[in-house]
């Protein structure tokens, strides 16, 4: 696959025509269509889309036996795992909800997600089986394990005596049936708690709508066709890694799973599996531009690399490419809105040249993504250039806080209109310029000093240029002056 725009546009118009509404209806299209075709590569196995459709019926009918229906919440807790997504789609053919749990937080955060999101079904990795026993789950959840476990059944034998006599080989005689229940657009379909700067984390509730609006921008802006091999590398429990994903398998492509961020692991996968599109956050980038051997890696197959999450200074960025020689965008965006709603495309990635200036920016709004900088004292509108508040309108702005509608109202607080659209409070200060959206910081994170507003974020970038950096935070303290 070549980077230009028409050795892309045939298969991302003919899946386009596809008019996925739901998230079940991509892997059904899929293994009608080419159920033969890889879809994902993980642990040193293969499914083909049919196979991966019929496994996720098979999740989906061990859900429906276990009582699971629309809208109830079922939760994943493991590291990057193929069962993630036969999990995801499973429970999207039951309009039930899936609630990806960051593996890394403590016990105790574990199970206040887990108790706040009232998951029913728990499927977890043994690795974490020590931080279960540590909680107390209110909703006494069926626990299914990934690995071995002598008190709870594994996930082989827990989806193995569904639909035995069904055809679940997903071969080219059809894909196999799922549940056959009609699932509505504008319900949840997925479940992700930020914790964001202040309180407890909060479930943002993503719809197939919200979801399937961002994808279908994302994999024209990120070139993702049908020949593509994406590795998704960051983690699941972030939309960066899931939503990635969905958007190879929208597009019927190949993704490539990295189980966790290993440097050398990472470019094994590149190099064996000739993988074409990933995502990397800065910090990624940083740590793998200066892993041992990277300059003996072949990076040949790489089309392009999608960077966002967090800022990320001139050098990392310009090292970065050199290093993987393809093309380059930038993301901005929240969990709240599906991921992200700017880009800033390769052709605006010119270091040292006249566009260079364009480095600092997050990139133009995509899609139906409108912006707003609103003066959060007045809450009146700025003019082009002044710092405030970013507000974002779009189809991609999530339906609303789990079971928390003080804060839904507090982040939509001029409500919505009658197609559901409202403005969204992102919480992130910046200024638009020519069309172009530049982050500062966390409106929350911003210091007052002298009367001044000091972002935090431009303080990091200047010390982030300096040679004998490696990496830098900057933070606020009290002063009696």
């Amino acid at each position: 696959m070549s980077d230009g725009s028409s050795d892309r546009e045939p298969a991302f118009d003919q899946l386009r025509e596809a008019s996925f509404r739901t998230l079940n209806e991509i892997l059904r299209h899929h293994a009608t269509v080419r159920p033969d075709a890889p879809a994902l590569q993980a642990e040193g196995r293969l499914h083909t889309y049919g196979m991966l459709q019929a496994e996720s019926a098979r999740v989906a009918r061990a859900l429906q036996a276990q009582g699971i229906g629309p809208q109830d919440r079922v939760a994943i807790l493991d590291r990057n795992v193929p069962e993630f997504f036969t999990f995801l789609f499973g429970a999207s053919m039951l309009g039930a909800v899936t609630l990806a749990v960051n593996w890394r937080l403590a016990a105790p955060e574990m199970e206040y997600i887990l108790n706040h999101s009232q998951a029913r079904v728990l499927l977890i990795g043994a690795e974490f089986l020590g931080h279960l026993a540590q909680m107390k789950l209110e909703a006494d959840p069926q626990i299914v394990v990934l690995g071995e476990s002598e008190r709870f059944p594994c996930y082989a034998d827990w989806i193995a005596p569904v639909g035995a006599s069904d055809a679940v080989s997903g071969s080219a005689s059809g894909p196999a049936a799922d549940s056959g229940i009609s699932v509505d657009p504008d319900e949840t379909c997925f479940q992700l708690y930020t914790s964001g700067t202040t309180g407890l984390p909060k479930g943002v509730e993503l719809t197939h709508r919200n979801l399937l609006s961002a994808i279908e921008i994302g994999v024209h802006e990120w070139a993702i066709a049908e020949d593509a091999v994406t590795l998704v590398a960051m983690p699941l429990f972030h939309i960066a890694g899931s939503g990635l994903g969905i958007s190879a398998f929208h597009q019927g492509a190949l993704v490539v799973l990295a189980r966790e961020l290993v440097p050398a692991q990472i470019f094994e996968l590149i190099e064996k599996q000739r993988v074409t599109n990933a995502l990397f956050v800065p910090a990624v980038l940083h740590a793998l531009g200066s892993a041992p051997g990277v300059e003996q890696v072949d990076f040949g197959s790489l089309k392009r690399i999608i960077y966002g999450a967090s800022p990320i200074s001139e050098e990392v960025l310009v090292r970065s490419m050199k290093t993987f020689g393809c093309a380059f965008a930038q993301v901005y965006g929240l969990t709240e809105t599906s991921g992200a709603i700017t880009i800033m495309p390769p052709e605006d990635h010119d270091p040292g040249g006249p566009r260079g200036h364009l480095l600092r920016a997050a990139g133009r709004p995509w899609g139906d993504v409108e912006l707003r900088i609103v003066d959060a004292d007045s809450g009146l509108d700025l003019p082009e250039g002044a710092v405030g508040e970013v507000w974002c309108r779009s189809r991609q702005n999530m339906k609303g806080y789990w079971r928390n509608p003080e804060a839904t109202r507090a982040v939509f607080p001029e409500g919505r209109d009658a197609t559901g659209l409202g403005w969204f409070r992102t919480g992130d200060a910046g200024y638009l310029k020519d069309g172009y959206l530049y982050i500062h910081d966390r409106v929350k994170d911003m210091i007052v000093s002298g009367g001044e507003n000091i972002y935090p974020a431009e303080i990091e970038n200047v010390l982030m240029g300096h040679p004998g950096v490696a990496d830098v935070a900057v933070i606020g303290v009290p002063s009696e002056k």
